[in-house]
C-alpha cells in the first residue's frame, strides 16, 4: 500500500490539488455559506479528472508495463483500484479543506434560507461532502477508463471536459434537470426541502459501477 501512495501520490500531485483548492477559495467569491457546495463541486470535478487519468497511463509511460504484464490480471487489477481508492481519498480530503478554506479567506455569512446557526451549517456541510464524494468518484473512474481505453492520458481528461461542459451549462441544467450529473450545483438552495437533486448523483453512482465493472475488461484487452 505505502508503494501504491508513492507511485498515485507523487508530490507534484499533492501540491498542485492544494495549489488548486486554495487559490479558488480565495478567487471565487461567495457571499452565503450554502454557495459554497456551488462553488467548490464543479472544480473538484474537474481536478478529479486530471488527477486520476494517469492512474494506469503512467505505468505506459514509465514502461512499468512491461513488468506489470508478467502479474497475475487479478494483481493487476486490484493494484488499479487501490491506486484510485487513494487517490479520491485524498481529493476528498482536499475538498473538506476547501469547505473550510471558503470560511477562513470569506466570512460568508449564514442563515440566509432561515435556518438555525450551527446545526444547519453541520448538515449543509455533511451533505455538501456526500454529494462530492460522488462527484470525485464519478469523474476519477470516468478519466481513468478513457485513459485505459485510448492508452492516452490526455483522451481520458478531454472526453471528462466534453462531458463537463456539457453537464455544467445551463443548457444541462435545462435538458437534464434533477437527472444531470451536476444536480446538486444547480438544486434549489434557497428550499432545503427539496432533494430531487439527489436523482443526478444516483446517475452518477450508477454509471460510477458500471465503469468500475468495465474497467478490467478494458485493462485486459488494451494491455
Amino acid at each position: 500500500m505505502i508503494q501504491e501512495m508513492k507511485i498515485s501520490l507523487p508530490f507534484q500531485k499533492q501540491a498542485y490539488a492544494v495549489f488548486f483548492v486554495v487559490i479558488l477559495s480565495l478567487v471565487r467569491g461567495v457571499t452565503y455559506s450554502d454557495e459554497i457546495g456551488i462553488a467548490l463541486e464543479a472544480p473538484m470535478a474537474i481536478l478529479a479528472a486530471s488527477f486520476c487519468a494517469d492512474t494506469y497511463t503512467q505505468e505506459i509511460t514509465s514502461r512499468r508495463s512491461e513488468i506489470q504484464r508478467l502479474y497475475p490480471m487479478k494483481k493487476r487489477i486490484y493494484s488499479v483500484y487501490r491506486r484510485i481508492m487513494i487517490q479520491e481519498i485524498f481529493l476528498l480530503s482536499i475538498a473538506a479543506a476547501g469547505y473550510g478554506l471558503f470560511y477562513l479567506f470569506q466570512h460568508p455569512g449564514i442563515n440566509r434560507i432561515g435556518q438555525n446557526g450551527a446545526e444547519n451549517e453541520i448538515r449543509q456541510f455533511l451533505v455538501y461532502f456526500a454529494a462530492v464524494a460522488v462527484t470525485l468518484g464519478f469523474w476519477g473512474l470516468l478519466s481513468n477508463l478513457l485513459s485505459c481505453l485510448f492508452r492516452n492520458m490526455w483522451m481520458g481528461i478531454g472526453g471528462c471536459l466534453l462531458l463537463w461542459l456539457i453537464t455544467n451549462s445551463s443548457s444541462g441544467d435545462r435538458y437534464f434537470g434533477a437527472w444531470n450529473l451536476f444536480s446538486y450545483t444547480f438544486r434549489k438552495i434557497g428550499d432545503s426541502s427539496d432533494l430531487s437533486w439527489i436523482r443526478g448523483k444516483i446517475v452518477c453512482i450508477c454509471i460510477g459501477i458500471v465503469t468500475a465493472m468495465v474497467l478490467p475488461e478494458i485493462i485486459e484487452k488494451r494491455g
